[in-house]
């Protein structure tokens, strides 16, 4: 059974800092060729957008968190995370880490097989 789990979300000032994390589990293969794995956020009245991605062909940003946000993963591929500085209150929303069953990563939510029930991020100006 294919689980993520998020955690790491908090409030926070802006140009602050927040390191999410990502628990993954049951996946096979579990490495970026077999599995994309992103980060997605969601904030209030919004539709979920995508941030940010890893997989087969490297990492991807949007543009909106690009130079501001880095996502890894640990060696043993065991958990995601996404290191955010320079946090904005345009910044706030619920994150979401989501998985792949193949390594080509999309923008498209839809494209994503399995998710986490989110961690909540607040900037405050």
């Amino acid at each position: 059974q294919v689980q993520l789990m998020e955690s790491g979300g908090g409030s926070v000032q802006a140009g602050g800092s927040l390191r999410l994390s990502c628990a993954v589990s049951g996946i096979s293969g579990n490495s970026y060729s077999t599995n994309c794995m992103g980060w997605f956020r969601q904030a209030p009245g919004k539709e979920r957008e995508w941030v940010a991605s890893i997989g087969r062909y490297g990492h991807s940003y949007a543009d909106s968190v690009k130079g501001r946000v880095t996502i890894s993963q640990d060696n043993a591929k065991i958990t995601l995370y996404l290191q955010m500085n320079s946090l904005k209150p345009e910044d706030t929303a619920m994150y979401y880490c989501a998985a792949r069953s193949t390594g080509t990563c999309y923008i498209d939510m839809g494209r994503y097989n399995y998710w986490g029930q989110g961690t909540q991020v607040t900037v405050s100006s």
